[in-house]
């Protein structure tokens, strides 16, 4: 970093400013709408990158480049901390988006804290994980558990329809049951005792995983794990918001598309207003 830094790195955070979340679509409003419930005082900017979704589709150096362009608007827009609500960017540039903010701005990702709950609660015993295309071929998940839980058996599947189908608007009904079920059925062969959501997306479809898997096994949704993560580190920075913020939640998009309309009315009860923001002109 240099001296010819905009004047929006060089200022001091305070608690008041906004947390950015960036997912390339709807996924991350699961993580939007716990950080909502959990720090009610907390003001959003959300990004979904719509116009490159789906993310699990795109190769490692094209993910690289849409989180740091990600982070340069979420920066503009003073966000004290950058939460990556997507596996796929997680898995693909979390480490570059730590080097790129330096200690100027705080980024959680989804992955980190999902492991680490993972290695504390499932010991000894065997877990499965689908995720993107990108996600599992990655192995970030098997890497990272290897580190924190070596006695942790990981059991991963690619499910590389279920983000599209959730994009069109297809969760729990008839369809997503159908191609739940299909995918599952793979897991039939382990004694997996959770099943990691390794994808923002899939708490949509949680009821149908949930159904299918019965009582016995756990539907990790990284959600709320993340969440406190975020409130773990913004005590951590003294950045926690303590009383409400004035100023509203702003939801920006790349591209205007129906579905993503849909379902933030479907999420916050109520229409949001969404902005458009073009990573690229």
């Amino acid at each position: 970093m240099n001296s010819m830094q905009p004047n929006f790195l060089n200022r001091l955070k305070k608690a008041s400013d906004p947390i950015g979340v960036f997912d390339s679509g709807i996924g991350g409003l699961t993580v939007a709408k716990a950080l909502k419930k959990i720090l009610p005082n907390e003001r959003l900017i959300y990004f979904g990158d719509t116009a490159h979704l789906p993310y699990g589709e795109k190769s490692k150096a094209a993910l690289q480049a849409y989180v740091i362009k990600s982070i340069d608007f979420l920066l503009e827009q003073e966000a004290k901390l950058i939460l990556i609500a997507c596996n796929s960017a997680s898995a693909a540039a979390f480490e570059l988006a730590q080097a790129y903010l330096g200690s100027r701005v705080r980024v959680v990702s989804v992955i980190e804290p999902t492991v680490q709950y993972v290695a504390t609660r499932f010991e000894g015993q065997e877990v499965g994980l689908i995720g993107t295309r990108q996600t599992i071929n990655s192995e970030v998940y098997v890497k990272k558990l290897a580190e924190k839980a070596p006695s942790i058996q990981l059991r991963a599947l690619a499910t590389p329809l279920l983000a599209n189908m959730i994009e069109e608007g297809f969760f729990n009904n008839g369809i997503s049951q159908q191609i739940v079920a299909k995918y599952l059925k793979f897991f039939e062969a382990y004694p997996i005792k959770g099943l990691i959501l390794g994808c923002t997306h899939y708490p949509l479809i949680k009821t149908d995983i949930s159904h299918y898997l019965g009582d016995e096994i756990e539907t990790i949704d990284a959600s709320n794990i993340v969440v406190e993560a975020v409130r773990k580190t913004l005590v951590s920075d003294n950045l926690l918001a303590c009383a409400p913020n004035s100023l509203k939640d702003q939801f920006f998009v790349s591209d205007f598309t129906e579905s993503f309309a849909a379902t933030t009315r479907i999420f916050f009860g109520e229409a949001v207003r969404l902005e458009l923001h073009q990573l690229w002109e």
